[in-house]
C-alpha cells in the first residue's frame, strides 16, 4: 500500500481536469481525492496499490486540452480511503499554476450541435470540459461554477445529473463547471441599433439574413463583440469602414470551416493546423488570386487574415449566410477597445452596425482574438490574445521577487512575474485611450490579486511620456514598491532571450518604430550586445533628422523629405503632394531639416520613407501601414544589385533603381531584403568581437519575411544561431516579457 501527496500545476483548471483524475483513479481502483486550490493548481491525493501506476498514468496519458507542466509529487501516509472523490475548492495557494485561456469548441459539442438531442442541437453556447470560455468569464480563483459568470445561470435538473454522475456525463461533462443547455443556459435576442428589441423566431438565423443582405451586425462573442459584415460586397466594405472611421486597416474574414477558407486563401498543412487548433487565431495567409473576398478588405495587401468559428453562435451563423464567410472584424469605435457589454455596445457602436446580436452570458475580461502570421517561415504573433493568454511563458531564470511589468504604449499588453514565470496579460492596445489605460491596470491587479503576490519591483519603459510609465509611478506610489526603467530596445532583445529560453550574453538586432534612446534621441534599428541586465550599443542604423518628432511617423513623406535631404542633399518638390499641408508644409520640413532637433535610427521611419518615396503609402491610418504596404509591394520580386552600407545609401540606391524603371516589386524586394544583410553583417561582426555565438532578432519590424530573411541568410553564413520570437510577439506587445526578465539579473 502506497500513497501520495501530488500537485499538478499547468492548465489544469477548467479543462476537466478533476473529472479526469477521478474518472482514472477509479479505473485503477485506488482511493483518495482531487481538489482545485487557489493559485490555480491542482492538489491530489491518492493511496492503494496501483498508486505509482496511477501518478505514471496521469504524467502519460490525458486529453489534449489539459496542460500538466509539472507533478510535484510526495510520498505520503495512507489515510484509509475507501474511494476516490472530487472535494470542495479549496482557496488555499500551494503552488501557483496557470489560468486557463479560452478554447475554441472542440468537434464532439460541435456535432451535438449539428445533430445531437433536443438540449444541445441548436444550442448557441455548447461546450464541455475541453472547450469553451475560461479566462473571459473568471471572475477569481479557482476555477468553480460559482467564481465565474456562469453562475447566473442555475442548472437544470438534466445538466444537474450529468454534472453530477461520471457514468451520465462521462468525462466531457461529469463535474464540467460550464455546463449548460438550451433549457438554462443563456440566450439569445437580435436588437436594432437603438437597442429595440427584432422579433425573430430565430435571432441567429435572422441576423444571418441580415448579413447576407448587406446589414452591417454586431455580434457578442466570448471575450468581446464582432462586426459581421458580407466579406464580398464593395459597397458594404466600403460602407463599414466610413461607419468605423477605419480608411484601409484590414479586417479580419471568418470562414465556416476549412473547405470555405481554401477557397480565400492559400492554406498549408501548417497554416491548416493553426485555423483548426483550439486556440483558433487569425492567421494571415497569401490571397488566392480568384478569391470572392472585395479588395477593400485588406486594401493593398497581399494577405488576408482569416480565422474559423470558435463557438457554436458563430458556426451557426456563418453557415445560413449566403458566401459562408464574413467579415468579422473587432466590436469597436478606431482606437478604442472592443466592447464587451450591451451598454458599450449601444453607445459605442450604434453608430456603426444596423443591429445587434447579444447574449447574456457575462463577460468578464475582454479578450481579443489572437493573430498570427508566418515570418521566414516560423510562425510569429502578431498579437497573443484569446485562445494563449493568459498561460505564463517560463524563462531560464527565477526571479528574486514578483514583478509588474507596464509594457509600452502602443499595441501593448503588461505581465506580472513570479519564480521562473511570466504572465503576459491578453492584448490591451494603445495606452493613448483612456479605457485601453484603465484596462491595463485592472487586469494587472487581477492578475497580482489571483496569484496572491507581495512585494513587487516594478518595471516600466525608459520613455517618461508614457501612458504605462505614469501608471507604473502611480502603483509605486500606492504600493511603496522599488521601480526599474528599461530602455525599449533592451527590453526587446530579452524578450527573444526569455522567448528562447537563452541565459547567457548575446548579440540582438531591436528593429521597429521608435523607441527612447539613452541620448534622448528616436532610437529603432539596433545592434546590441546584451549581458543580463547591461547592454552596449554595438552599431545603429545611421541618424536621420525626425522631422516634426511624432508627425514624421503619421505622414511618411516627411521622412521621405529627411531621406532625400541625407540622401541627394535636397529635397524633390513632387513631396509636396503627398503632404496633407501640401508646399506650405514641405517649406516648413525643408527649414527643419536644415537644423534638426530630433534624430532617429528607426527601421520603421526608414521603412516609411521608402515606401513613401515609390508611391506605395503616404499616409499611415494605421499602425505599421507603410511598412505593411511597402512588404505586400515586394510579393514575388527578384533581387537587384543593392551593394549599400548603410541605409542611406540604401535608400539613393533604391530610388535611383526606380526612376530607372525597375519593377516595383523588385525595388520593393531588393531594398528590404538588403536592409536586412546590413543588419546581419553588423551583427555578426559584433557576435564575433565579443565572442558570443548567438545573435537574436526582436521589434515591430521583426515580422517583415524580408528583411529576417535577409539577416537569417548572414546569421548563418557566419555560422551562429539564429534565434526570433515563438511564445512571444516580438512587437511591443512582448515588452514586459523583457521588462520582466530583466529583473532576474539585477
Amino acid at each position: 500500500m502506497r500513497a501520495f501527496k501530488i500537485y499538478a500545476v499547468g492548465i489544469v483548471q477548467g479543462v476537466g481536469f478533476r473529472p479526469y483524475v477521478k474518472m482514472l483513479a477509479d479505473s485503477l481502483g485506488v482511493a483518495g481525492y482531487v481538489k482545485n486550490m487557489g493559485g490555480g493548481e491542482v492538489e491530489i491525493f491518492v493511496e492503494g496499490e496501483r498508486a505509482a501506476k496511477f501518478v505514471e498514468a496521469l504524467w502519460n496519458s490525458r486529453p489534449r486540452a489539459i496542460v500538466l507542466e509539472e507533478l510535484i509529487v510526495q510520498e505520503a501516509e495512507p489515510q484509509g480511503r475507501r474511494s476516490f472523490e472530487i472535494l470542495k475548492s479549496d482557496v488555499e495557494a500551494r503552488t501557483p499554476s496557470n489560468v486557463p485561456p479560452d478554447l475554441a469548441i472542440c468537434e464532439e459539442c460541435l456535432r451535438e450541435v449539428l445533430e445531437g438531442d433536443e438540449r444541445r442541437r441548436g444550442y448557441y453556447f455548447n461546450s464541455c470540459s475541453f472547450c469553451g470560455p475560461r479566462f473571459s468569464v473568471m471572475r477569481r480563483l479557482p476555477y468553480d461554477r460559482e467564481n465565474t459568470s456562469w453562475v447566473s445561470f442555475p442548472m437544470c435538473p438534466q445538466c444537474a445529473a450529468e454534472y453530477s454522475s461520471p457514468r451520465l456525463g462521462g468525462v466531457r461533462r461529469f463535474f464540467y463547471q460550464g455546463i449548460s443547455c438550451k433549457l438554462d443556459g443563456p440566450r439569445v435576442r437580435l436588437l436594432d441599433s437603438s437597442g429595440k428589441p427584432v422579433e425573430s423566431d430565430n435571432p441567429v438565423l435572422k441576423a444571418a439574413e441580415l448579413v447576407s443582405r448587406g446589414y452591417i451586425v454586431a455580434v457578442k462573442g466570448i471575450g468581446g463583440y464582432h462586426i459581421f459584415a458580407r466579406a464580398t460586397d464593395d459597397s458594404v466594405v466600403a460602407e463599414l469602414r466610413r461607419r468605423k472611421r477605419r480608411p484601409s486597416q484590414p479586417f479580419a474574414v471568418m470562414a465556416l470551416d476549412l473547405r470555405v477558407a481554401e477557397r480565400l486563401v492559400h492554406i498549408d498543412e501548417r497554416a491548416a493546423s493553426l485555423l483548426t487548433s483550439p486556440q483558433r487565431p487569425i492567421v494571415l495567409l497569401p490571397k488566392k488570386e480568384d478569391s470572392p473576398i472585395s479588395p477593400l478588405v485588406a486594401p493593398g495587401l497581399d494577405k488576408e487574415g482569416v480565422f474559423l468559428p470558435y463557438t457554436a453562435l458563430q458556426y451557426l451563423l456563418l453557415a445560413h449566410t449566403d458566401d459562408k464567410f464574413a467579415v468579422a472584424t473587432s466590436g469597436n469605435v478606431h482606437g478604442e477597445p472592443m466592447c464587451k457589454d450591451l451598454k458599450c455596445a449601444l453607445e459605442k457602436l450604434g453608430r456603426v452596425v444596423d443591429y445587434l446580436l447579444d447574449h447574456d452570458l457575462e463577460i468578464v475580461h475582454r479578450v481579443d482574438d489572437s493573430v498570427l502570421r508566418f515570418t521566414n517561415g516560423v510562425p510569429t504573433f502578431l498579437r497573443r490574445s484569446r485562445g494563449y493568454a493568459p498561460a505564463w511563458i517560463r524563462i531560464p531564470r527565477r526571479l528574486k521577487r514578483p514583478v509588474v511589468a507596464f509594457g509600452a504604449d502602443l499595441q501593448t499588453a503588461g505581465a506580472v512575474a513570479f519564480e521562473d514565470k511570466v504572465v503576459l496579460t491578453q492584448y490591451i492596445g494603445d495606452l493613448d485611450n483612456f479605457d485601453a489605460l484603465k484596462d491595463l491596470d485592472q487586469e494587472l491587479r487581477w492578475f497580482f490579486k489571483a496569484y496572491r503576490l507581495r512585494d513587487p519591483v516594478l518595471v516600466c519603459d525608459k520613455n517618461p511620456a508614457y501612458n504605462s510609465t505614469r501608471l507604473c509611478k502611480e502603483w509605486a506610489e500606492e504600493l511603496g514598491a522599488e521601480t526599474f526603467v528599461v530602455q525599449h530596445h533592451h527590453a526587446h532583445a530579452l524578450a527573444a532571450a526569455a522567448d528562447a529560453k537563452l541565459d547567457e550574453p548575446f548579440v540582438a538586432i531591436a528593429i521597429d518604430g521608435v523607441g527612447y534612446g539613452d541620448d534622448g534621441m528616436a532610437w529603432g534599428g539596433e545592434i546590441l550586445f546584451v549581458e543580463g541586465a547591461k547592454y552596449v550599443r554595438e552599431r545603429h542604423l545611421r541618424y536621420v533628422p525626425m522631422p516634426g518628432g511624432d508627425l514624421a511617423a503619421l505622414r511618411p513623406a516627411r521622412m521621405a523629405a529627411a531621406y532625400f535631404h541625407e540622401a541627394f542633399g535636397e529635397v524633390p518638390m513632387w513631396l509636396a503632394e503627398r503632404l496633407p499641408g501640401g508646399l506650405p508644409e514641405l517649406e516648413v520640413v525643408e527649414r527643419e531639416l536644415k537644423a534638426p532637433k530630433l534624430f532617429t535610427s528607426s527601421t520603421g521611419r526608414f521603412l516609411d520613407a521608402v515606401a513613401a518615396a515609390l508611391g506605395v503609402a503616404w499616409e499611415r491610418t494605421y499602425e505599421g501601414e507603410p511598412a505593411i504596404r511597402l512588404e505586400a509591394a515586394a510579393a514575388g520580386g527578384r533581387p537587384l544589385p543593392l551593394e549599400a552600407e548603410d541605409q542611406v545609401e540604401l535608400f539613393a540606391q533604391a530610388v535611383e533603381a526606380y526612376r530607372s524603371r525597375r519593377p516595383l516589386k523588385d525595388v520593393a524586394y531588393s531594398v528590404q531584403l538588403k536592409l536586412g544583410s546590413i543588419l546581419g553583417t553588423w551583427a555578426c561582426e559584433s557576435a564575433q568581437r565579443r565572442g558570443v555565438d548567438t545573435v537574436a532578432v526582436s521589434g515591430g519590424a521583426a515580422v517583415n519575411d524580408f528583411i529576417i530573411a535577409g539577416i537569417a541568410q548572414e546569421i548563418v553564413s557566419c555560422g551562429l544561431r539564429f534565434i526570433q520570437h515563438i511564445r512571444a510577439p516580438p512587437g511591443d506587445e512582448g515588452i514586459a516579457l523583457g521588462q520582466s526578465y530583466m529583473t532576474s539579473f539585477t
